[in-house]
């Protein structure tokens, strides 16, 4: 399936638009704000001395990177000549700073001036990979080509060093993503020898007796990636390269990679998620744990590696047509992608754990993560990786393949694209996910076919094997349809032990949590009962809340008692959606919830 890329999609109303806006004009100036308090634009000029304050780090690069493709995306669909004004400034510091030979890192240019390609660990090809991005990303929006001229001179560079020369000290990058980057410069140069490097550092990888020897398992490198048929280490850089490899999968038709995708795509989605989405449940490494490990207060789930995970689901459906990738894409981007930036836009999580209580506190050096958003971290990577990713997010919505067009999301917009060599506007019109009703238009014939979700009840005799209906949409004749997103409670699979006896509370795609602010102050001993009717609150949090009843386990005079002696009280229990969670203030927070027995 050939995506439809969000450059020909407009957000036209509804929950999506508002979240575009909201990254627009709030998320996309406050990234930028903070990294220039915190030196990361200024990093740039390369003019740090040793002993000067606050040097650059080997990281920075990318974050300003990310911020830079936000910004082009936006400039994509709306002009702005003081976003433009600040993009051009900081590729005219690339193209100042950067060396003869066309290298440019702000850490190494300044810091560890004699140190280039050297430290496998230092991120140097994860910065340019971003750089690259963003290059692509400004030439497509602006036509100016001299961000882009600049990193063709700095990847002929790496391909050079790496690959005729072989004079650097490692072979592969220890932080994967400049692999699906040149990708991206292939497809918008035509130049195929940055597929052929992108295909070299994938092929390479896990080759290495040193690499392998050296935190391995960790970064995806104790075995060749043909190999790999379970999801291990750190959960972002996994996604990057699962995602180049479905790309490179699709463009050299190499069969055996794309098998080696979907075991990797299956053993994440049917072991290794969290319901929100949310991947990477290990605090070590921020990586993925075993089989079945998914624990609720200490959830790592970081706000990267759910956007990893979109970008790998994203790929998936290219190599072929199953509403399981986009329902999985769905999950993410109601739940645990959306958690990490606050409603108004200015602040992040880095981990989005799916239980808090705050009394805990830190206990012995555990990990524990924030309860509360911020507006930067030291390692800021996923404040702008949120900027880039809803200011595209217009990607996830339509696709075409043999001239049908998809709707895989259901967002409120128009789609502009040619089909069979004609022209041809099709309009979608949804409050989706606060209610399921659809509208589709079209100014000319055409066959579509509509995902139906495996949450809903409706349409399900209608739809193929591949999870799609197909339906002739005709001239000036709409289709309606209504999902009828509806709560229901969810359990785990058994082996996630942690959720044994407890429940989750869904509405369509969409995960609900408790919040102590709207039940009592706390959820010490908060029962749910899963048979009684849930009901739509007054109460709106992003999305209305849900009322249903519980009970609460009254506290006994011993810290032991007998089971027969447990006394309770009733309790009306009042859940949010998820995403919405920590935007009123530092409470108790739980997506598993103890059930009624």
């Amino acid at each position: 399936m050939e995506l439809l890329g969000f450059e020909k999609v407009s957000l036209d109303g509804g929950f999506w638009k508002k979240r575009y806006e909201i990254n627009k004009n709030a998320t996309l100036p406050a990234v930028y704000e903070r990294f220039d308090e915190s030196g990361r634009i200024g990093a740039f000029r390369c003019l740090y001395k040793e002993g000067d304050e606050n040097p650059p780090h080997y990281y920075w690069d990318s974050d300003v990177a990310k911020w830079m493709e936000a910004a082009a995306y936006t400039l994509k669909k709306e002009p702005s000549p003081e976003l433009e004004e600040k993009i051009d400034d900081i590729v005219a510091q690339i193209e100042k700073n950067a060396s003869e030979d066309g290298y440019f890192n702000s850490y190494f240019l300044t810091v560890e001036p004699t140190k280039r390609f050297t430290d496998r660990h230092k991120h140097e090809l994860y910065c340019a990979g971003h750089l690259m991005e963003a290059a692509v990303a400004y030439n497509e929006a602006t036509g100016k080509d001299v961000f882009l001229k600049a990193m063709e001179k700095y990847a002929d560079l790496i391909e050079k060093v790496f690959v005729k020369e072989q004079s650097a000290a490692f072979v592969t990058p220890g932080h994967e993503e400049i692999e699906l980057a040149l990708v991206k410069m292939y497809k918008a140069t035509g130049k195929k020898k940055y597929l052929d490097l992108s295909k070299f550092f994938i092929d390479k990888r896990g080759c290495s007796e040193k690499e392998k020897a050296t935190n391995g398992e960790d970064i995806q490198s104790s075995v060749p990636v043909r190999k790999q048929k379970e999801a291990v280490g750190h959960a972002v850089r996994a996604t990057y390269l699962y995602s180049a490899m479905a790309d490179l999968a699709l463009l050299t038709d190499d069969k055996e990679l794309k098998e080696v995708c979907f075991d990797l795509f299956y053993d994440i989605a049917n072991k290794k998620i969290f319901v929100t989405g949310g991947i990477g449940s290990n605090s070590r490494g921020e990586a993925f744990a075993p089989a079945y490990y998914l624990p609720n207060i200490n959830a790592y789930s970081e706000t990267c590696a759910a956007i990893g995970l979109v970008f790998f689901a994203e790929r998936m459906q290219r190599l072929k047509t199953d509403s399981k990738f986009a329902d999985l894409v769905e999950r993410v981007i109601c739940n645990g992608g959306l958690s990490g930036v606050s409603l108004d836009g200015e602040s992040f999580f880095y981990e989005n754990p799916l239980a808090i209580e705050p009394r805990l506190g830190k206990l012995n050096n555990m990990h524990r993560p924030i309860a509360q958003r911020v507006k930067i971290f030291s390692c800021s990577c996923c404040p702008p990786n949120v900027a880039r990713f809803f200011a595209s997010i217009g990607n996830l919505a339509y696709g075409e393949e043999n001239g049908v067009i998809y709707i895989r999301q259901f967002f409120d917009s128009t789609l502009k694209t040619e089909i069979n060599g004609e022209q041809i506007t099709l309009t979608q019109r949804t409050d989706f996910p606060l209610s399921g009703a659809i509208k589709l238009e079209a100014d000319r014939d055409c066959r579509i076919a509509v995902r139906i979700p495996g949450w809903t009840s409706e349409y399900q005799s209608e739809k193929s094997g591949d999870g799609y209906m197909y339906l002739d949409l005709k001239k000036d004749s709409p289709i309606e349809l209504d999902l009828k997103p509806e709560f229901y409670f969810v359990n785990s699979d058994p082996r996630v032990t942690e959720n044994l006896g407890k429940a989750a509370l869904m509405r369509g795609p969409v995960v609900y949590c408790l919040e102590g602010i709207d039940n009592g102050g706390d959820l010490d001993g908060v029962l749910v009962d899963t048979a009684s009717p849930v009901k739509t609150s007054s109460l709106t949090v992003s999305l209305p809340a849900a009322v249903c009843e519980g009970e609460r386990v009254l506290p006994g005079k011993d810290l032991y008692e007998r089971l027969d002696q447990k006394k309770t009280k009733k309790a009306k229990l009042t859940f949010i959606p998820y995403h919405a969670f920590a935007n009123r203030g530092e409470t108790a927070m739980r997506v598993w919830v103890d059930t009624v027995r």
